[in-house]
Parts: structure tokens; C-alpha cells; sequence
């Protein structure tokens, strides 16, 4: 189901830092915008509460929600036993995608170099994250990436905005990820609602 949303809507994105209390303003917000699938970053505050209530307010919506920056087993367990519906890395962990696969949850783990892209996906990944991209080219090193991985499902990640994103999409990412780009703490934690949609709008409209 969580495959079939990102093709419909390839992006995600990354709630860092989302204040307690806001879940269901984000899940409505992100309903009216389009976006199918967000994840909370397992270093923000209060994360396992908030990935609980974010997933009872997303589920009637048809969003998806995920753990994100998962470092290891011990994250990968608490995010599983709150509800998180896939996992999202910013490394290439054999020991947690191994265990994602195991147990058959959707993972997108981050890698960098050709020999990373290659291992995650040759382990199990559902997408294999290219973070942080911006740092080695942005759009073109996903270019690059594509000669030798035609058949690997890529995700940019790091520095994609509104005004790259349909750059990354025609070098050959399947899937973007944004976080406070778009979902700014400080206008969350503000209920700036009504810029965030305004901006998560304009994301979806350039791709």
C-alpha cells in the first residue's frame, strides 16, 4: 500500500521537531495538500508519543506514517512498537534493514556512494535514500547515479525544495524528501498552518 501511495505521490515528508499537540493540524494539512506519506524523525522530542498520535489521526486520512533517523535496532524497535508503518535511515545499517525485511516493514535506508546504493538495495530496501545529495552535485549525481542503477529506486534527500524539485525528478529520482524547508519547527510551533499548506502546495505542483 505504502509502494503504491509513493507512486502515486513520490514524496516525503520529514517532521523534525513537530511541537506536541500538533499531529492532527499536520495530518489535515498535508490531506488537503496531497501528501500521502510524512515521517517523524526519531530525534525530536517526545517522538514516540507524537508518532503514535500522528498515526491515529493520519490512518482515516490514508497518510502513512514513519519513523525517520533510525540509527539503530533499539530505535528501529521503539518506532515499531508506536505504530510506524516504514523506516527511513541516514545510513546504511545492515543489521536494521535486515530486521525491516524480517519483518516485512517498508525501508528506506540512506546511503551516499555507489558501493552503499548498491548494498541497501541488494539487502532488502524498498528505495534507497541519496543523503545528502545536495552535498555531492544535487540533481546531477543522481544523474551520474543512473547509468550503472537503472533498476534501483532512488530517493533524493537533503536540500530538495521547490525550486530543484523537478530538476531531481528528471534526473531520475523516484522519490523526494523535504523537511523544514517545508515544514518549518518554529512556523509549526506557531500554527502557521496556513503557510505551511501554502508551501507543501507549490512542492507538489512543481513535480
Amino acid at each position: 500500500m505504502l509502494i503504491k501511495a509513493l507512486n502515486e505521490v513520490p514524496v516525503i515528508g520529514i517532521l523534525r521537531d513537530i511541537p506536541f499537540g500538533a499531529e492532527e493540524d499536520c495530518a489535515l494539512v498535508c490531506k488537503r495538500a496531497g501528501l500521502r506519506a510524512i515521517e517523524v524523525t526519531m530525534n525530536t522530542p517526545n517522538v514516540l508519543e507524537i508518532i503514535e498520535r500522528l498515526s491515529l489521526a493520519a490512518a482515516p486520512l490514508r497518510i502513512f506514517v514513519g519513523a525517520g533517523t533510525v540509527r539503530s535496532l533499539e530505535d528501529l524497535e521503539k518506532a515499531l512498537s508506536v505504530g510506524a508503518q516504514f523506516i527511513v535511515t541516514p545510513i546504511t545499517s545492515v543489521e536494521v534493514i535486515e530486521e525491516c525485511v524480517r519483518n516485512h516493514v517498508p525501508v528506506i535506508p540512506g546511503a551516499l556512494t555507489p558501493t552503499e546504493i548498491q548494498l541497501a538495495y541488494e539487502l532488502g530496501a524498498s528505495f534507497v535514500k541519496v543523503f545528502p545529495v545536495n552535498a555531492m552535485g544535487g540533481p546531477s549525481y543522481i544523474k551520474d547515479l543512473r547509468g550503472p542503477f537503472k533498476d534501483i529506486p532512488l530517493m533524493a534527500c537533503g536540500g530538495v525544495n521547490e525550486s530543484n524539485a523537478s530538476e531531481y525528478r528528471a534526473a531520475g529520482a523516484n522519490l523526494l524528501a523535504f523537511g523544514a524547508s517545508i515544514f518549518d519547527p518554529e512556523q509549526m510551533r506557531s500554527h502557521q498552518w496556513e503557510a505551511i499548506e501554502k508551501k507543501l502546495k507549490a512542492f507538489l505542483s512543481s513535480i
